[in-house]
């Protein structure tokens, strides 16, 4: 088998979202073994028996992402709301990096690539719960990144924003004028990335060509925001 991940086993996470299937595509093609799982995280030991049911796992792909994304004034957001996007993308984060870096710390080799969101670098009205639970992987990346990287394990995440995806752009919000206009005034390099392009960034953070980088959320958003 060759490629760039050739034999490693990868997990990715809400597999049937956002990221997955993209990553699968790409990951697959360059030797991967992936094993896409679709279970509620949130639910109490789902994100321990995820580990303990993979076996070993040379990359986990954090792809978590919550339905709580915007329109919400800070005057109205809820406990429920707010509480949501932290259940679905933070401690989940932290339950599933708990579970799989003992392995990974005790082999001295391993990868976890976190597809986070740009809006954790940059300040949006109406997006609080959201921007607080993104911006709470950005400081968990950053931390546990410089903790595993002695034992030559590196955590790091795609800030990730304006990538093809049916839920964020449907394809009838990308034919509009209005959107091709904000898309020009807010990105750049005036487009969207397709999802390949942000699959094979986590390619690369995922195989042994990353093994400096630690610790990073890196900026993908054709220049919407920068570090």
């Amino acid at each position: 088998m060759t490629g760039r991940l050739a034999g490693k086993r990868v997990l990715v996470t809400q597999a049937n979202d956002y990221m997955g299937a993209a990553t699968e595509r790409v990951f697959t093609r360059e030797g991967a073994q992936v094993q896409m799982d679709e279970r509620d995280l949130t639910a109490p030991g789902a994100c321990e028996a995820l580990i303990e049911e993979g076996g070993t796992i040379d990359v986990l792909v954090a792809n978590l992402a919550s339905p709580n994304f915007s329109g919400t004034p800070v005057t109205e957001l809820d406990d429920a709301a707010w509480a949501t996007c932290f259940d679905m993308m933070v401690h989940p984060l932290h339950r599933l990096c708990r579970a799989v870096l003992p392995q990974m710390i005790e082999r001295r080799s391993g990868k976890i690539v976190v597809y986070g969101s740009a809006v954790a670098m940059r300040g949006l009205k109406t997006v609080a719960a959201y921007s607080a639970a993104r911006s709470a992987q950005v400081g968990y990346v950053q931390s546990v990144g410089v903790e595993v990287a002695p034992h030559n394990v590196q955590v790091n995440l795609i800030a990730q924003n304006y990538v093809e995806n049916p839920v964020y752009y449907p394809p009838e919000l990308r034919e509009k004028e209005s959107f091709k206009k904000s898309l020009a005034r807010q990105v750049p390099l005036g487009r969207l990335a397709t999802e390949d392009e942000d699959a094979l960034f986590a390619l690369f953070l995922a195989s042994d060509e990353s093994d400096f980088i630690v610790g990073q959320a890196i900026p993908f958003s054709g220049g919407w925001a920068q570090r």
